[in-house]
């Protein structure tokens, strides 16, 4: 069994700024050279997350909104500077597992990797992507 490592960073511009990183980790996938196994995905940071969906400007603006109304930026909070971004993070896992099927990530039809910034600055971000097979 091969074990392939490779990080890559990128700026976002602030709260619940959405990035499409899916080339970018297939262009590791490529290079891992391992044709089946699994693509782990993970953002080292407490306020970044990563999902799997549809990458579509409705679909993402109620995402925004969605996060907006579960853990609203003003509050009650006990944190002193961004509790919201912590508490959105705390929702949603900061990686996710995709098959590695013929050299390829196996998502579906219409699924993109996504990072979702929920800090409330723009911040550089880093995203580590671990290939496992053969």
């Amino acid at each position: 069994m091969k074990v392939y490592t490779e990080s890559f960073t990128f700026k976002t511009r602030g709260p619940i700024d959405i990035i499409d990183i899916t080339d970018k980790v297939e262009d590791i996938v490529r290079r891992s050279g391992i044709r089946n196994g699994v693509a782990h995905i993970f953002a080292p940071h407490a306020t970044g997350i990563v999902v799997l969906t549809e990458h579509e400007e409705g679909l993402l603006d109620d995402l925004r909104d969605l996060l907006e109304k579960l853990v609203p930026s003003e509050g009650s909070y006990r944190h002193p500077s961004n509790p919201h971004s912590h508490l959105r993070s705390v929702l949603l896992p900061p990686d996710k597992t995709v098959p590695v099927i013929n050299g390829r990530l196996s998502l579906g039809t219409w699924q993109s990797i996504m990072f979702v910034e929920t800090d409330i600055y723009p911040r550089t971000r880093t995203i580590i992507v671990t290939v496992i097979g053969e």
